[in-house]
């Protein structure tokens, strides 16, 4: 049975695992990963984990360009399935092309339902911050999180040519 739990150095294998399967240069949605980050070293992926937590904290400062966000991974036992987070609130990028919910799921645990649950699981977290609404987006071409997001309530707004190529932009009212 998945679970939302928070980011662990427990999982580190299972992570890596999860990242060879995206490729080692891919970018993973939800998952808060700079290209800066140490995450092969056990060292490196418990200081990256324990950040990870901290960005949920409102009252400790963030990077510049970051904003405060919850982050969840999605596991099965001791097996990372994919991550999901909550930004708190939205800067000019986000808002343009970011969105305040990100997931990924893992290329082998795709097409299981896991991304709809997860998103269901975190609005329920996002109308206990006392949001009225959320911002999700997704490239054009990906019919799985186009699905993921009109299944979860999503209203397309547009799609818009965005610094990062274009994104389809979705509301969700909670």
């Amino acid at each position: 049975m998945p679970e939302l739990v928070f980011p662990s150095p427990r999982l580190h294998d299972s992570w890596l695992e999860a990242r060879a399967e995206w490729g080692r240069d891919s970018h993973m949605d939800g998952a808060g990963l700079g290209s800066e980050d140490d995450v092969d070293s056990p060292g490196g992926f418990a200081a990256w984990t324990e950040r990870l937590r901290g960005y949920g904290d409102r009252t400790r400062p963030v990077e510049q360009g970051r904003v405060h966000a919850t982050y969840w991974w999605i596991a099965e036992g001791d097996t990372y399935l994919g991550a999901i987070d909550l930004r708190h609130y939205l800067n000019g990028f986000l808002l343009d092309a970011g969105g305040h919910i990100g997931y990924g799921i893992r290329p082998s645990a795709r097409r299981r339902g896991l991304a709809g649950w997860a998103l269901g699981s975190v609005l329920y977290e996002a109308r206990l911050l006392g949001m009225d609404r959320v911002l999700l987006t997704c490239d054009p071409g990906n019919t799985g999180s186009v699905r993921t997001i009109e299944r979860g309530g999503g209203v397309l707004e547009d799609v818009r040519e965005t610094l990062v190529g274009p994104k389809r932009r979705y509301w969700i009212d909670l």
